[in-house]
C-alpha cells in the first residue's frame, strides 16, 4: 500500500526527489511563514482554502508556493505591464549585421566552408560538443496531446521528430570517429521539456531505447514555470490546491541549465561548445559542424543561424542591429519601408533578410556567467482565457474573454547584452535546414505535409547531386525520397547511388547492395 501511494504523490511531485518519501504537510510554524511572505506580497488569496485540503494537497501547495517569491512576481508582472516609452521607441535605429560578424552558406568560399566543417569535427572528437534540445511544446494544435517530438510526419520510415534528431547526433559521431579515429565520442543531449511532456517524452525515449544513443548521454530536464496573474495582478489559482502555472517560455532555458545541474554536467564533459534549437524543424542539423566550427572560429559567445527572408511581407522575426546592439526584431514592430528596403550592394535582395529560425551556438563560457544577467532578461505578457477558482466562493470560472496574462521569457532576449565581437550570425539555405511543423495536416504551410515534402525533396537533391536518380511509380521525377540520417547527415557518403535508379516514395536506411 504504501509503495502504491508512494508511486501516486510522485505522478504528482510530492515526494521527496532524493528518496520517493511522501511529502509531509507543512508544520503550523512553516505554514504561517509562507503565509506571512504572501500576505505581505498581497498575494495571500493562494492560500484560501488550505484548511480545507488532505495532507498530500497541502503538501504539494505548500511545496509549489515555496518555490516562487511573490515580491519578485509582482515585480516581474509589473515590469511587463508597464507601458513602453513611446519616446525611445521613436529613436530605435535598425541596421543588418556587419558583415564581420556575418557569413553565408549562399556564398562563402567553398574553403572556408570546408574549413570550418572539419574543425567542427575536431572539436566533437575532443569532446567539447553538447547539444540543447528545446522540446517544451505539445502537439496540440497538430491534433495531439503528446510531446511535439514524437510526432511522425508521414514519412516512408514513420520516424518521429525524436528519432530523425538522435539519428542526426548518431552520425556526426561516426563522422568525427572516422576523421579522428577515436572511438566511442559522445554529444551529450539535453532535452529540455516542460512539465506537461517532461514523463511523456522520458516514456518515448525509454520505449525506443533512445534511438541508439546511450542512456547516459540524454539527459531529459525541465524548464521552469511561473503563475498565470489575473487582470487585477493577483496570482490565480488552478483549483484549490494548486496554483496555475504556464512554462517561463523558450528563455527559460538558462535558469534551467543551472536549477537542473546541466551546466554542471556539462562542465564535468569538459563541454566548451553548445548546440541550441527547437523541437519543430524537421531539417535542422544537430550539432552541425559546420556551424559549430564557424562559431568557434569567431571566438563569439553566442551565433545564430539564419535564412534569408522570403519576401518583406513574410512575418517573421529579424536578426539585425538595434540601436547598436544585436537583437530580434519581431514583423509587426517594423514599418513597411523599412521591410520593403533593399541591400545597396545586392539591390535584388532585402537589406533587413535575416529570418530567425531559433537555431543558437553558445560558448560554455558565456553559459557559465548566466547568474550574472539572467534577473535582467525582460518578461513578456501573453493575454490568455484563463481557468481558475473564485477565491470568494469557490467556483471554477472558464472566461469567455482574456481574464489574466502568462509571463514568458524569449530566449533571444540575451542577444542585446552581448558585445558584438561576440556575436555572429550564419545564413543558411531555407529549403535544407528550415522547414517548422507548427499547424494542423492540411493547412499547407508549415504543416506535416510540408516537412514530409522538405525532407523527401531534400533527400532528391542529395540523390542527383551523385548522378543518381528518383522516379515515382507512374515514371515521372517529382517524388522524393528519404534519406537516414544513419547513412548521411548532410548528402555525403551516397556515391553508391550513382547511376541507380530509386523508384520513389523509397527510404534509403543502409547503403544499397550491387
Amino acid at each position: 500500500m504504501t509503495s502504491t501511494m508512494n508511486k501516486i504523490l510522485e505522478k504528482l511531485n510530492l515526494s521527496s526527489k532524493e528518496d520517493g518519501i511522501p511529502a509531509k504537510e507543512p508544520t503550523e510554524k512553516d505554514f504561517n511563514e509562507l503565509w506571512a511572505l504572501y500576505a505581505k506580497a498581497g498575494q495571500e488569496q493562494v492560500l484560501a482554502f488550505y484548511d480545507e485540503l488532505n495532507a498530500a494537497e497541502k503538501a504539494g501547495l505548500f511545496e509549489r508556493l515555496s518555490s516562487f517569491d511573490p515580491n519578485y512576481i509582482n515585480e516581474i508582472a509589473q515590469k511587463a505591464l508597464k507601458p513602453q516609452d513611446c519616446g525611445k521607441e521613436e529613436q530605435t535605429k535598425l541596421e543588418p549585421l556587419p558583415e564581420e560578424a556575418t557569413a553565408s552558406i549562399l556564398d562563402s568560399k567553398s574553403e572556408d566552408i570546408e574549413s570550418w566543417y572539419h574543425s567542427g569535427l575536431d572539436l566533437v572528437a575532443e569532446g567539447q560538443v553538447a547539444v540543447v534540445l528545446m522540446a517544451g511544446g505539445q502537439g496540440t494544435r497538430l491534433g495531439s496531446s503528446a510531446p511535439k517530438g514524437c510526432f511522425n510526419v508521414g514519412l516512408p520510415s514513420e520516424k518521429s521528430l525524436f528519432q530523425i534528431q538522435a539519428e542526426r547526433i548518431w552520425k556526426v559521431q561516426q563522422l568525427a570517429e572516422k576523421k579522428s579515429g577515436k572511438e566511442n565520442i559522445v554529444i551529450p543531449w539535453y532535452v529540455m521539456t516542460s512539465g506537461p511532456t517532461r514523463g511523456p517524452t522520458q516514456k518515448f525515449f525509454e520505449e525506443h531505447s533512445y534511438f541508439g544513443l546511450r542512456k547516459g548521454d540524454v539527459i531529459i530536464f525541465e524548464q521552469g514555470v511561473l503563475p498565470c496573474i489575473s487582470n487585477e495582478k493577483k496570482i490565480l489559482l488552478e483549483s484549490k490546491s494548486k496554483v496555475a502555472v504556464a512554462p517561463d517560455g523558450n528563455g527559460g532555458i538558462y535558469q534551467a541549465l543551472l536549477t537542473s545541474n546541466v551546466r554542471t554536467d556539462m562542465r564535468k564533459r569538459g563541454i566548451q561548445h553548445i548546440h541550441a534549437y527547437c523541437v519543430d524543424n524537421c531539417l535542422v542539423k544537430v550539432a552541425d559542424p559546420v556551424f559549430l566550427g564557424f562559431s568557434a572560429s569567431k571566438n563569439v559567445d553566442v551565433a545564430t543561424k539564419v535564412v534569408r527572408k522570403r519576401s518583406a511581407k513574410e512575418s517573421v522575426g529579424l536578426i539585425l542591429l538595434k540601436n547598436g546592439k544585436p537583437d530580434v526584431v519581431e514583423y509587426s514592430e517594423i514599418d513597411t519601408a523599412t521591410a520593403e528596403a533593399k541591400d545597396p550592394k545586392q539591390p535584388e535582395i532585402l537589406k533587413f533578410r535575416a529570418a530567425n529560425i531559433v537555431n543558437h551556438y553558445y560558448s560554455f563560457r558565456f553559459l557559465e556567467t548566466i547568474e550574472e544577467w539572467a534577473h535582467e532578461l525582460p518578461h513578456h505578457v501573453a493575454r490568455k482565457k484563463i481557468p481558475y477558482v473564485d477565491t470568494g466562493t469557490g467556483e471554477t470560472i472558464k472566461p469567455e474573454k482574456p481574464n489574466g496574462i502568462k509571463l514568458e521569457q524569449f530566449v533571444f532576449d540575451v542577444f542585446p547584452m552581448l558585445d558584438l565581437k561576440r556575436f555572429a550570425s550564419m545564413e543558411v539555405k531555407r529549403e535544407d535546414e528550415f522547414s517548422p511543423l507548427k499547424n494542423a495536416k492540411g493547412t499547407g504551410e508549415d504543416d506535416p505535409d510540408t516537412s514530409k515534402k522538405d525532407i523527401l525533396d531534400q533527400g532528391k537533391r542529395w540523390v542527383d547531386a551523385v548522378g543518381g536518380t528518383v522516379v515515382s511509380e507512374s515514371g515521372a521525377d517529382e517524388a522524393g525520397v528519404e534519406v537516414s540520417p544513419l547513412i548521411s547527415y548532410g548528402g555525403e557518403g551516397l556515391q553508391f547511388l550513382k547511376d541507380r535508379t530509386i523508384k520513389a516514395p523509397a527510404v534509403i536506411e543502409k547503403q544499397l547492395s550491387e
